[in-house]
């Protein structure tokens, strides 16, 4: 078992990443569950798969669990969920020093810890990641949110959780499309600051994803470490270090918005398709080579993601999708600043770039390909 350290200022916390780790779950969250009932958020795909797992190790060590099981899907980050899960909460007298637990993917992260963050002014909770997407980048940062009509995650708090349990073991059970969909945030860690990992990827993601143990657990516990070292130097992304782990989101949640966030395009497909329009923008403008931008998508495609936004089928323009991009949670001033790239590894913001200009550029993306 890896244990990466998350060294934020007053609240550092560990995240655990090996097989086995929810059998263990008592004896791995060490005296955080102060009482003998445990509320915990899930929704119903992760509890058919888990929840006896998690459940007998509760009863055996002497505790109740009480569970909120949600429909899966994007959907369930809404203000309704959100109000109805602080309600369970409040009806189970939880306290501010009690811990809710989060089981799930990067939806259930998310509103359980929204949820957390907002109840009695804060409550405390633990991240037991059980998609490779939440594994490698949701569950660890403290980012929590809710959609609202405007757009993704423009309700929430930073809330930082105790712990975080990534059991490797669950990936074993998860759909291949959601395993490739985390798949791209694994990626993104690489073409962030580190073309050695792009690399690595290159080389053993077929394996990685097809299963091998060794692989998986080195992949989780490198981009996780990456991520932590980001979070620790810009927890509430005020120096602009911590906005490098959006390359991709810009485009990505224009595409989800477009697609009305439903199963049609899953957020890690999203931003890989956005990493590779990042990296196609980026060429165009002559900062990074074709060549570079070429490979990513290469890299994609024979991953098993789409790697042209043609492929979606939307009925949009480009101009449609920038106007999704204008409710983006970096817009500052009215300027929306994108990520971009130099090489790949080289990811920088730049507050400069026209709208009308990357409007143009996906009236073409819209159509690459489309004939063929």
């Amino acid at each position: 078992m890896a244990v990466i350290p998350v060294d934020i200022a007053g609240r550092p916390y560990e995240v655990h990443v090996g097989a086995g780790l929810l059998a263990e779950f008592v004896p791995l969250c060490r005296g955080k569950l102060r009482k003998r009932a445990v509320p915990i958020v899930t929704d119903r795909n992760v509890h058919a798969l888990w929840g006896e797992v998690i459940e007998t190790s509760l009863r055996d060590n002497g505790h109740e669990p009480h569970w909120r099981i949600l429909p899966p899907g994007e959907q369930t980050k809404s203000w309704d969920q959100l109000a109805a899960t602080v309600n369970w909460l409040l009806d189970l007298e939880v306290e501010r020093g009690d811990h809710v637990v989060a089981l799930g993917g990067g939806v259930i992260g998310d509103l359980a810890g929204f949820a957390s963050a907002i109840l009695k002014r804060g409550c405390r909770f633990i991240q037991v990641p059980t998609t490779l997407l939440a594994q490698v980048d949701s569950s660890v940062g403290g980012k929590t949110a809710i959609n609202s009509p405007a757009g993704k995650n423009l309700v929430g708090a930073f809330h930082q959780p105790s712990l975080v349990l990534a059991d490797l073991a669950v990936l074993d059970t998860l759909p291949d499309r959601e395993l490739l969909a985390g798949y791209a945030e694994v990626v993104k860690y690489g073409l962030i600051s580190d073309a050695d990992f792009f690399a690595w990827c290159e080389r053993n993601g077929t394996a990685m994803l097809g299963g091998d143990a060794a692989l998986r657990e080195y992949a989780v516990s490198h981009s996780v470490a990456a991520k932590a070292r980001i979070v620790a130097m810009d927890e509430l992304e005020t120096s602009g270090q911590r906005a490098l782990l959006n390359l991709g989101h810009t485009f990505g949640h224009a595409l989800e918005a477009e697609t009305g966030y439903s199963a049609r395009l899953l957020h890690g497909e999203a931003v890989a398709l956005g990493m590779v329009l990042a990296a196609r923008y980026s060429a165009r403008r002559e900062l990074m080579p074709v060549a570079s931008a070429d490979r990513i998508a290469d890299h994609f495609a024979k991953a098993g993601m789409r790697a042209e936004l043609a492929e979606l089928g939307l009925d949009c323009s480009g101009r449609d999708l920038v106007a999704h991009m204008l409710h983006d949670k970096k817009m500052d001033a009215g300027t929306l600043p994108f990520l971009l790239m130099k090489g790949i590894g080289r990811t920088y913001m730049d507050r400069e770039v026209p709208l009308d200009e990357v409007a143009a550029f996906l009236d073409v993306e819209l159509l690459r390909g489309a004939a063929s």
